[in-house]
């Protein structure tokens, strides 16, 4: 009855509630997910973002991010969508780190106008790292031959099943290099006049929040609800925006006409994805 009578008087005369939209990124950053894991990228965040920047009302868009990194590319994708929609909706962005923004999940951390971590967040990882195994001795154990057959010289270059090559070795590290750059490039632009001149920043070394704060990686330390509070009212309401689902919460495994061997496959390869994912949240002892 109180809020029928509310929605009654005039609008000059109702005190509205301010809404605050929130949109929460968290995982590993992957353009695919496996059937153990869902992973975070655009495909995955782009509706909840729009929904989040069309809430005309709201004063600010509340980016929570909880990431350990992954794909720079679909890091960067979701960087720039969260900049677009900012622009087009004239939206103030304000991101909060919970227990990691690293690496890739800094990158996106950087779409804010300010970030605000807790003092015990870890942030940072301003680096470039690939990673893998060789097995070239394994064959020969077993007794196993390798047969690949290329057009190109360069199709099998750091194939795992051969002995390195110092040459493949200063290729890759020349693409790490390039994304390097771009990665300290965003920091550049995003933090300017806001970085400490602390040289180990683009190390590829990560921080607690009070020492990112320090070095002028984030703007502040607090806690969402709290700064939020404090900058638009005791009453001020939070929405969570999330993605549509299916019927049972999330999309099931899907079984190909292979038959069994392909689902299979498919959790062999999620048990794969998830000890990956398992290694790279360990990496900040999460």
């Amino acid at each position: 009855m109180v809020g029928f009578l509310r929605r009654m008087l005039p609008k000059r005369f109702r005190k509205e509630r301010v809404i605050v939209p929130v949109v929460r990124l968290s995982g590993v950053i992957s353009s695919g997910g496996g059937p153990l894991r869902q992973s975070l990228n655009l495909a995955s965040v782009s509706l909840a973002l729009e929904k989040a920047f069309d809430i005309k009302a709201a004063p600010a868009v509340a980016i929570i991010v909880n990431s350990p990194g992954g794909s720079p590319v679909q890091s960067r994708m979701i960087y720039n969508r969260i900049r677009d929609l900012a622009a087009d909706k004239k939206k103030k962005v304000l991101v909060f780190v919970e227990d990691v923004a690293a690496s890739g999940g800094y990158m996106i951390a950087l779409a804010g106008d300010e970030i605000i971590a807790d003092a015990t967040s870890i942030v940072g990882s301003i680096g470039v790292v690939s990673g893998g195994f060789g097995f070239p001795e394994l064959l020969k154990k077993l007794g196993v031959e390798r047969r690949v057959y290329t057009a190109g010289e360069n199709k099998v270059i750091l194939d795992p099943f051969q002995p390195e090559k110092e040459k493949d070795i200063e290729y890759l590290k020349s693409l790490q290099l390039e994304i390097h750059k771009v990665f300290i490039d965003m920091v550049l632009e995003r933090r300017t006049g806001k970085l400490s001149a602390d040289e180990t920043v683009f190390s590829g070394l990560f921080w607690t929040g009070g020492r990112a704060l320090e070095l002028g990686l984030i703007d502040g330390l607090g806690d969402m609800r709290q700064e939020l509070r404090k900058r638009f009212g005791d009453k001020v309401k939070l929405a969570l925006v999330t993605t549509p689902r299916s019927l049972f919460g999330r999309k099931a495994p899907g079984i190909s006409l292979g038959g069994m061997d392909g689902l299979g496959a498919g959790i062999a390869s999620g048990l794969a994805e998830a000890a990956e994912e398992k290694a790279l949240w360990g990496r900040y002892g999460l």
